[in-house]
């Protein structure tokens, strides 16, 4: 009765969100000695259900749903870097532009320069 109810509630992750088709995932042997080894790891799966944002258990899921956990960890793992690199990009450009106002600051004459 877990596995059904672990399997519904996943599946009803999935099916909230309005699934457009179901496409086929070619896995080579090392992909599949990966799955065994994830699905063999409670830790492991604990974690992927974190990572993925799944409010289940997926001690007992299947494998598509397994897999589903997976790619959505690995989008949000890809959003998480983008983002990284976008404000990576922002504090270059900001410590540029404090540079450059620092440098003008220092070459422009001071405003009592000129009081006699």
């Amino acid at each position: 009765m877990q596995h059904i109810v672990l399997h519904n509630a996943v599946m009803a992750t999935r099916l909230r969100e309005g699934a457009s088709r179901r496409p086929s995932l070619p896995l080579s042997s090392a992909d599949e000695d990966a799955l065994r080894l994830l699905r063999e790891s409670p830790e492991m799966l604990e974690s992927l259900a974190e990572f993925a944002a799944l409010e289940v258990d997926l001690r007992s899921a299947t494998e598509s749903a397994l897999l589903l956990a997976i790619f959505r960890a690995g989008l949000r793992s890809i959003s998480e870097a983008a983002l990284a690199r976008g404000y990576d990009e922002l504090a270059r450009q900001y410590e540029t532009e404090l540079e450059e106002r620092y440098a003008f600051a220092r070459r422009r004459r001071p405003s009592w320069a000129d009081e006699a």
